[in-house]
């Protein structure tokens, strides 16, 4: 037990470090110069809304780094008044403690498996699994070449390279990839970077090949909160099941339990 302990805390401190080079290497919101359509729909959010990727900033780095006046959680209603209100943060990566969630307590033994991450961005999902799953694979799909070489460099520095691979495409061409995956992950996927029709055509996409009966299927948001905004032929309860998650299993005070029940677990059928 002693020693899982260790492995585990270390494995949390190469992911830590991990988190650090990337820092390093991006803007402080972490969006690349090229993702105009999400900085744009960002933007245009009925409330003021910033991306904070949750895997490179935790809430205490977050909270240091208002200290320093470089981030803030509010902003002013009013100009000039004291009259403020919570920004709302949205990220595009899993933070530490969902990644932790996610292969320790949603997902099952993976030996073996093949996990394929759409849209992998920076890798958080691969470089986690690699460190606290067995599976035999691991793939990241991802369009943005900035952040493909990004991951490429981590996996080097890392020496990941035998069990994750990074594929820089449109997820609508790896048919296959998707066919033979036993876990499939998406984390806010399509909405900030296509527009409906688009994203309407990738879930057709999707649904039509990750098929593969009892495989898994990872999403935040759920697929109904995704979906019920799009024109689309998919049969949700036709395709897949739901799976209870418990939510419960941290209990510690600080756990973000909302950002955790944004994680959806689904067994195709």
């Amino acid at each position: 037990d002693d020693f899982d302990e260790l492995l585990v805390s270390n494995n949390d401190v190469v992911l830590k470090s991990i988190a650090e080079d990337l820092r390093n290497r991006l803007p402080i919101d972490a969006m690349s110069n090229s993702e105009h359509q999400a900085v744009q729909k960002i933007h245009q959010h009925p409330l003021p809304m910033i991306h904070v990727d949750a895997f490179l900033y935790d809430d205490d780095f977050v909270d240091s780094l208002c200290e320093e006046g470089k981030m803030s959680r509010s902003y002013c209603t009013e100009c000039g008044s004291y009259k403020t209100a919570s920004l709302e943060f949205i990220s595009h990566s899993f933070s530490l403690m969902e990644l932790k969630f996610l292969y320790q307590h949603v997902l099952p033994d993976l030996t073996g498996k093949v996990v394929v991450d759409v849209g992998s961005r920076l890798g958080a999902v691969l470089f986690a699994g690699y460190l606290y799953g067995s599976a035999s694979q691991l793939y990241g799909v991802e369009m943005n070449a900035d952040f493909c070489q990004l991951q490429e460099m981590m996996i080097t520095k890392y020496q990941f390279i035998d069990r994750i691979k990074v594929v820089h495409a449109d997820i609508c061409t790896q048919a296959s990839l998707l066919q033979k995956a036993d876990v499939v992950v998406m984390n806010n996927v399509f909405e900030y970077f296509l527009d409906r029709q688009e994203q309407a055509r990738a879930w057709e996409f999707i649904a039509g090949n990750v098929r593969k009966r009892g495989s898994l299927l990872v999403t935040v948001p759920s697929l109904k909160e995704s979906l019920s905004k799009l024109q689309t032929d998919i049969q949700i309860s036709q395709w897949v099941e739901e799976v209870q998650l418990n939510y419960d299993v941290y209990m510690e005070k600080d756990v973000d339990r909302e950002a955790l029940e944004q994680i959806h677990l689904y067994k195709i059928l």
